[in-house]
């Protein structure tokens, strides 16, 4: 084993001793006297050691303290006092990151649960606060039958956890992700400045902070697109022989628009080998569509076709039985070695041909799967999300949901992430951050290219004491 994995190992199995222990030694924060917040930070051990896990479960980083903010003006303060001491800051929604990202080692974590009213809903925008959950922002605009174009396929996730990765779900292949939905934001900057930015207003700061992993500033408020919500969605599961088959249909699909949504799964068989499916979903109100005419021309075995029509929101709250599945068994609390990453057209067969070939079902676990699903790279216009060049894209994912809690699983399964993302990114695709591996300050520069040198200047600008989320170690 080289230098490199055996440091993959470390990191994931000498991690969690870091829960139960002290703050691991650090340079001694700067004295400067603590702000009287709106709210309150907690040093007590309970606390921190909620904040040292994520829902990966792989890494622990014990913080010297949480804030549970009153206000919005908590953010600002904090980021200040933090600055003020020299020591590093993170932001944490719901804590779904996989691999330590909302993190902050002997610094402070905010607890952003704590703002998340769902403000001033219009025809065309609704005000979020950066803590609320998707959920509820549809649940406050559903019923004047309003949506945001793009929903992340979970919903329990945090509004301003999405926008700085992007945010990839069903309708990016109609409308882009999140960060492409997104009009304004009001953001606490590292170097302790509440700023508003768009597209027309303080455009550095916007560019850097969509899908810019937290590296420049705390998202406290957002400013969404609307548009009108059908009421309800005819949904197909198709069955395919083969991988070529339903890669040639997702293609398809992708390019003629019939469908407001098409995912692909890759499923572990029954009897063995792999089952390829898409999805495809057509939305309405009043008359359903036609089924003939939507299925016309497709690739995939008749006989096994499955078909059903949902309300619009039970179908974006579809992974809710899931969930209740996971929590009732303990797999929720199991580790999550997700890998999701973007392919380009030209090598989308033959990459992910070579990596069914070296996956089992174990690596997977029963209710893990493979998802490759087409969208146009044009419709995605964050310029901190990465991705290949051309004019089709594919999201390819490992979702490992392992049936074991054993930490040297979940270790080889990261090491597995590490080597396959390197032979991923040898055929020209791209990380969506979101992932469990551990990437070098030189991965980092290597994943921006060309984008690097902007967001290093709006690093260098907006957080001159680099305290903001170091999770990620790009800088």
């Amino acid at each position: 084993m080289d230098g490199n994995r055996r440091a993959v190992l470390a990191s994931v199995v000498g991690a969690t001793t870091l829960v139960t222990g002290a703050p691991a030694p650090s340079a001694k924060p700067r004295q400067a006297p603590q702000p009287a917040f709106d709210g309150e930070i907690r040093f007590d051990e309970p606390i921190r050691s909620a904040a040292a896990s994520d829902f990966g479960h792989l890494l622990h980083e014990m913080p010297e303290g949480v804030l549970l903010p009153g206000s919005d003006s908590d953010l600002l303060e904090v980021v200040r006092w933090a600055r003020a001491r020299g020591v590093k800051l993170a932001a944490r929604g719901q804590g779904h990151s996989v691999f330590g990202r909302s993190m902050a080692r002997n610094g402070i974590v905010v607890d952003m649960t704590r703002l998340r009213a769902v403000r001033d809903i219009r025809s065309d925008q609704v005000v979020v606060d950066a803590g609320a959950q998707w959920s509820e922002v549809l649940a406050a605009t559903l019923p004047r039958g309003l949506t945001p174009p793009v929903l992340t396929d979970y919903l329990g996730l945090s509004v301003g956890g999405t926008l700085i990765v992007g945010g990839v779900g069903s309708r990016t292949c109609r409308f882009g992700v999140q960060t492409d939905n997104v009009i304004s934001m009001d953001v606490v900057t590292g170097a302790g400045e509440r700023v508003t930015c768009s597209a027309s207003s303080n455009a550095a700061l916007f560019d850097a902070m969509r899908a810019g992993l937290g590296q420049v500033g705390i998202v406290a408020r957002a400013t969404l697109k609307l548009m009108p919500a059908p009421q309800q969605v005819r949904r197909f599961l198709l069955f395919y022989p083969d991988l070529n088959a339903m890669v040639a249909d997702g293609r398809l699909l992708a390019k003629d628009d019939r469908f407001d949504s098409v995912q692909g799964a890759i499923l572990a068989a029954p009897t063995g080998g792999w089952m390829f499916r898409l999805e495809a979903v057509k939305e309405f109100t009043g008359t359903p569509p036609d089924d003939d005419a939507l299925l016309g021309g497709l690739s995939d075995d008749p006989a096994g076709r499955q078909s059903s029509t949902l309300t619009f929101f039970d179908y974006l709250n579809r992974l809710a039985a899931l969930e209740a599945a996971l929590r009732a068994n303990g797999q929720w609390m199991f580790p999550h070695p997700w890998l999701t990453t973007f392919l380009g057209d030209s090598e989308v067969e033959s990459v992910v041909a070579g990596e069914l070939t070296r996956l089992t079902p174990p690596d997977l676990g029963p209710f893990g799967q493979v998802t490759l699903s087409a969208f146009h790279r044009h419709l995605v216009t964050s310029p901190m999300l990465r991705l290949p060049s051309g004019e089709l894209c594919f999201v390819f994912n490992l979702i490992r949901i392992p049936a074991t809690n054993s930490v040297t699983e979940a270790a080889r399964l990261v090491e597995a992430n590490r080597v396959a993302y390197d032979r991923i990114r040898a055929k020209g695709g791209m990380l969506y951050p979101v992932s469990a591996l551990p990437m070098s300050r030189d991965d980092w520069r290597r994943h921006f290219g060309s984008a690097f040198a902007r967001l290093n200047d709006a690093k260098r600008g907006f957080d001159p004491d680099g305290i903001l989320t170091p999770g990620y170690g790009i800088f």
